[in-house]
């Protein structure tokens, strides 16, 4: 009993080292043929979000504002796969809730 306790101890904290390890890693997501490009941290915030001057239409800003939604959807949609590997790898598949 012992054991397992300090096994799931030590797994806690290279769980908090990777969650601090992740916040620093980056997903990148565009949409509109590159014209809006979203960044993400592995803390699911969007660090970066850039738009290219030909993507401002006034004519047609429910375009421009469909492709900020799809790249910045797509951008948490990778950072939360990519958090969700990284875990999977330390916890051996482990579904613990919360994580």
């Amino acid at each position: 009993m012992n054991k397992m306790m300090k096994q799931f101890q030590k797994m806690q904290q290279e769980m908090v080292k990777l969650q601090e390890e992740l916040s620093g890693r980056t997903v990148e997501s565009t949409s509109g043929g590159g014209a809006v490009k979203v960044i993400a941290n592995g803390q699911n915030e969007i660090v970066s979000l850039e738009i290219k001057p030909e993507a401002v239409d006034p004519e047609d800003v429910e375009m421009l504002q469909d492709m900020v939604l799809a790249a910045v959807n797509e951008a948490l949609k990778q950072a939360q796969d990519m958090v969700a590997r990284e875990m999977g790898k330390l916890t051996g598949g482990l579904k613990i809730p919360g994580l």
